[in-house]
């Protein structure tokens, strides 16, 4: 970019958090977001980093991106253990997971896209590369790393149907950005050819496939599972119906089948599982309004007997519907699930990650609306190994069919579980092409600068 460019960014963002001030303001109020890592956000006032080693930082803007990190973190620990690994985040929870998953290394939050906060960032990190997750344009941010004389890439790359969109109507502005990259690692031949129609150098493109297929768990038998199902006591003779990333009004239409079900199959329990966490008093007052007995997950670990509604817990027994007001637990819980639901899929969302279930052999659904996830969706259908469901009267009929006929979802879900063992090895295809990097003089020890 050329010198005034980040400073034309820097107004432009600062229009535009003045006009979503009120939003950001009530989000504060309402919903806890937004209340930490302001000088980190806003200054670039970073940990600083001591020492000489060669650094790597990773940025995953949430939960799910920190989730992708898993595999990476620890094949770069294996190969390169003189590497000092940091890693920033965006959202709260991907913070407070990224704490809990990559203690050891230094987790803060990512400097928002001001150019005095990510140069800050960048004398304070020293980083000898900016690996980007998924897709994180800032357009500042890579220019300070560049600055800096870092090498940038971004990792498990994709590119929804919107983004594409949006970003072609930019396209001189994006392809600069582009230009500036060094590695576009691509889940698929669709989202390579999205980057290099954008102004990619299609030399610096390459197709690693999705790094979420080797963090997916297909174990059963796993230890934090196993701790799961024990917590939540589990029988061999439940049937376990997991809807995982749901958002409104999903739960009221899982809600309503298992209501219809639960009534020719007393065994059957929910685990109904929101995507933001914000939600969850809402959804617990939805599950309250049914008169199922309920419990928070939450609550497990501190009064096992503390089912709800507590007047009809003595005659119904434990809980029949478990509020997971967790963030982080969603991998292991699909592991104790026969049948699943993926949610954000019968809105507007553009559907969550369908391959946790599906690594599981879980017989797995989810709604029409998988844009995100085009791709793996289309391979699962191919195979015969989810089913789409359109409305609320279709997942009541898929479960019922579940329920009618267990050899049949069994089998549906061995396809999914044979489908996903096929997609293995990305994190080493993604790392093989970051080695030449790795071993290139960009990684000789930086010595440390004097840090604002």
């Amino acid at each position: 970019m050329s010198r005034i460019g980040p400073y034309l960014l820097n107004v432009a963002y600062l229009g535009l958090l003045a006009i979503t001030a009120p939003w950001i303001v009530w989000a504060m109020v309402r919903q806890g977001k937004y209340r930490q890592g302001y000088a980190e956000k806003l200054l670039g006032q970073v940990p600083k980093r001591a020492g000489k080693r060669p650094c790597l930082w990773m940025h995953a803007v949430s939960v799910g991106e920190v989730q992708v990190l898993r595999t990476l973190v620890a094949e770069f620990a294996a190969r390169r253990p003189d590497v000092e690994l940091v890693i920033s985040t965006t959202t709260k929870t991907g913070y407070d997971l990224a704490r809990r998953r990559f203690g050891e290394q230094i987790v803060f939050y990512c400097p928002l896209d001001f150019s005095w906060a990510v140069q800050r960032a960048m004398r304070r990190i020293r980083p000898n590369m900016l690996l980007l997750a998924e897709l994180e344009l800032w357009p500042n941010l890579i220019w300070a790393a560049k600055k800096f004389g870092a090498t940038v890439a971004i990792v498990n790359g994709r590119l929804s149907d919107n983004s594409f969109r949006g970003y072609q109507r930019i396209r001189p502005f994006v392809a600069r950005v582009l230009k500036m990259v060094d590695l576009i690692a691509a889940q698929d031949e669709t989202t390579a050819n999205r980057f290099h129609a954008l102004g990619a150098n299609p030399d610096q493109i390459h197709v690693t496939g999705s790094i979420k297929y080797d963090g997916a768990e297909t174990n059963r038998a796993n230890q934090r599972t196993r701790s799961l199902r024990t917590l939540a006591a589990l029988e061999d003779s439940d049937t376990v119906f997991v809807a995982g990333s749901t958002q409104d009004p999903e739960e009221k239409i899982v809600l309503a089948t298992f209501d219809t079900l639960l009534r020719n199959h007393p065994n059957l329990k929910l685990l109904l599982i929101p995507r933001h966490p914000e939600r969850f008093d809402e959804v617990a007052r939805w599950i309250e309004e049914t008169g199922l007995v309920w419990q928070r997950r939450s609550t497990l670990d501190k009064d096992p007997a503390h089912a709800r509604p507590c007047d009809s817990a003595a005659t119904m027994g434990p809980w029949q519907v478990l509020l997971v007001d967790t963030v982080g637990e969603l991998g292991a819980w699909w592991g104790t699930a026969d049948i699943g639901f993926v949610g954000g899929s019968l809105g507007s969302r553009g559907g969550q990650n369908m391959i946790e279930p599906a690594a599981y052999g879980v017989a797995t659904s989810f709604g029409p609306n998988t844009r995100n996830f085009r791709d793996i969706v289309a391979n699962l259908l191919n195979a015969k190994a989810a089913v789409v469901v359109r409305d609320g009267s279709e997942l009541t009929a898929f479960v019922r069919h579940c329920l009618d006929n267990p050899d049949w979802a069994e089998s549906l879900g061995q396809r999914a579980r044979q489908w996903v063992q096929t997609q293995l090895g990305a994190t080493q295809r993604t790392i093989d092409r970051l080695d030449p990097i790795l071993r290139s003089g960009h990684w000789a020890e930086k010595k440390p600068r004097s840090a604002a």
